[in-house]
């Protein structure tokens, strides 16, 4: 090998926020500390650190005996720290206030800890749009790293000027460099890489110049990690000497004559199937709801005025919920994270209300960004969004615990399961009078009114109250059946009243089985509780009270029926929370536990009533969601 080639050899490591301690712990004795302990003895290998925000002040609080050696490294400038989001967010993804936010938080705790700024930033999942570029600079980042396919992408079309080579990128006259990542070198072996390094350049498609790899050592087994990262950087060391290792701090300033490329939007790595962060809010619904809710957010604590110190308390806060892992499907589905991100915007939230008393309304305003608007009540303690497609609740906050207990998640794309958002009090009307076989995610044979836009026919903001219709709709099932619903919110309670009419001209004889989601902290009995309360002859009973005749319900076990009751009472003992469903007629409830790979997400409650009904006749009933501490 006669070219001088210099190897940028990067490290990121990152856990998000809400990560359960023994993570955290096992992520530090199996790669992190092994690892430094290791490059301490190897002075020829430098190396650049990109550790999120998140990690670093658990070290900091955990282990600070690490932030001694990593300081020595600095001091030898055998490592440089790299800056980015403290949260580790998707910048792409970002109002340009949370990009610049959060990336000088971590800019300021790498400056506070290390007495060094950083210079360049680690992008998470290599995400880009072109206009990041004017909030890197701003934050006085001079340069970032993206993977190899973007350079592959970005010379499509200029046959014969393709390199692996350090370019320079711009944005509305501001300019930052952008190293490119060898990502198809990051699993192979030290003697592969270099091997791989040489085919590189006996084929011209590597010059002269720096070449960055983020190698994977996420798989190292604990007790052996670091005999394993001495083999690892022993067999670099004794590299070609016309490979000199280095970090981009200390060659930036030497590069000149860069080209200049602009980037495809959210490009995706030539080795993954993963969609990009904008697509996959389309395909998957839970990640599009969180970040709703975030932008949401960010819209209420706009509105802070003159009190700077309590709007960046709220600020970071609401950064918690932007972690990249959340939009992709390993980390949308780890529930402690994607509960630790719901908990986050609710507490950012509540902040922006502490300036004297809270006033219940009712608004209506697009809140979930698809085009159609929802009816959001909100409360003292209570959040609850409506929308009007199966004018059901798809969101139901509970503030004093910071818990939405409508935060569910189906795992995969599962398009005939996501089909049908996951809400509150979505129904079916199924014909005949023979009790349905029903399933969590549907009713075979059943028309199902959870798609159907409801017409709004009466808002009363002084009332809190909404009411919609389905008007008949003699092309499907049991169509002669118009339903109206009537939402209303009340202290700490929302009501729900149906009122279905028969328009046809015989006798319809059908069941109503609204569909409850709930998810609760966990799937047991030492997470929660139920219990079904007996209707009486005469009065409904009520939860909680000593006359009222209940039944424990075991949430261990994964489909229940439980008949003539009044009542369910949830409590949810990890958020000391009770959640009470009550009923003006009596019913009976299938429940199911939904567990995907081991893990509870949610539990879904399918109230079930029995209905004659006449030609030109009404029936109605109501249903009263309560929550208390």
């Amino acid at each position: 090998m006669s070219e001088k080639v210099y190897f940028i050899l990067g490290i990121h490591n990152h856990l998000p926020n809400g990560t359960p301690e023994d993570e955290f712990e096992a992520l530090y004795n199996s790669s992190i500390r092994p690892l430094v302990s290791a490059l301490y003895q190897y002075p020829r290998i430098h190396v650049v650190f990109h550790y999120s925000g998140v990690l670093m002040h658990w070290i900091e609080r955990r282990h600070p005996e690490l932030f001694v050696l990593i300081e020595d490294l600095l001091n030898r400038r055998q490592v440089e720290l790299l800056g980015g989001g403290f949260y580790e967010p998707i910048m792409a993804l970002l109002p340009p206030g949370d990009r610049i936010g959060q990336i000088e938080m971590l800019t300021t705790y790498i400056r506070r800890q290390f007495g060094k700024r950083p210079q360049g930033l680690r992008l998470p999942a290599h995400s880009w749009e072109q206009n990041i570029v004017g909030h890197l600079a701003a934050c006085g980042m001079n340069y970032t790293f993206l993977d190899e396919s973007y350079f592959e992408e970005a010379y499509a079309g200029k046959k014969g000027e393709f390199s692996y080579e350090p370019c320079i990128t711009e944005d509305q006259g501001k300019i930052i460099t952008v190293f490119p990542v060898y990502t198809s070198l990051a699993g192979k072996k030290p003697g592969a890489m270099l091997e791989q390094l040489r085919l590189l350049i006996n084929n011209k498609i590597l010059c002269e110049g720096p070449v960055t790899v983020f190698p994977d050592f996420a798989n190292n087994p604990g007790e052996k990690a670091e005999i394993e990262y001495r083999h690892f950087f022993e067999e670099l060391s004794a590299a070609d000497s016309n490979i000199e290792f280095t970090t981009p701090g200390r060659i930036f300033k030497n590069l000149s004559g860069l080209k200049k490329l602009y980037f495809t939007a959210c490009g995706s790595s030539k080795d993954s199937s993963s969609p990009s962060p904008r697509q996959f809010l389309t395909e998957y619904p839970e990640a599009e709801s969180l970040y709703a809710k975030m932008i949401h957010t960010r819209v209420l604590i706009n509105h802070l005025k003159g009190d700077k110190s309590r709007k960046q308390t709220a600020l970071e806060e609401m950064w918690k919920a932007q972690d990249s892992v959340l939009f992709s499907p390993q980390g949308l589905g780890n529930v402690p994270v994607r509960k630790a991100a719901y908990r986050a915007l609710l507490e950012a939230e509540k902040i922006t209300r502490r300036n004297g008393s809270f006033k219940s309304s009712l608004s209506i305003f697009d809140y979930d960004l698809d085009g159609e608007d929802e009816y959001v009540f909100l409360d003292e303690k209570l959040n609850s969004y409506i929308k009007a497609r199966g004018a059901l609740l798809v969101e139901f906050d509970y503030l004093p615990k910071s818990w939405n207990f409508i935060d569910t998640f189906i795992p995969g794309k599962n398009y005939e399961l996501k089909k049908s958002r996951r809400g509150i009090f979505s129904e079916y009307l199924f014909p005949g009078n023979d009790l349905p076989e029903a399933n969590w995610h549907g009713i075979n044979g059943a028309r199902y009114n959870g798609n159907e836009v409801f017409q709004n026919i009466k808002m009363d903001r002084g009332q809190k109250q909404v009411q919609f219709l389905l008007p008949a709709d003699d092309s499907k099932p049991l169509g002669h059946i118009e339903i109206k619903k009537t939402w209303h919110l009340k202290r700490n309670a929302i009501f729900l009243q149906y009122v279905l009419k028969n328009t046809g001209s015989n006798t319809e004889d059908f069941f109503l089985i609204p569909s409850l989601d709930f998810a609760f902290s966990g799937g047991d009995e030492s997470f929660v509780k139920f219990y079904g309360f007996a209707a009486d002859s005469g009065t409904a009973s009520t939860p909680g009270t000593s006359s009222a005749s209940s039944t424990a319900i075991d949430p261990a076990v994964d489909v229940q029926i439980h008949k003539d009751l009044s009542a369910l009472e949830f409590r949810d003992l990890k958020n000391e929370s009770v959640l009470s469903l009550e009923s003006v007629k009596p019913f009976t409830a299938k429940i199911f536990k939904v567990v995907f790979d081991s893990k509870y997400q949610f539990t879904t409650i399918m109230p079930i009533l029995k209905i004659t009904l006449e030609s030109g006749k009404s029936w109605d009933t109501g249903f009263t969601l309560k929550i208390s501490s």
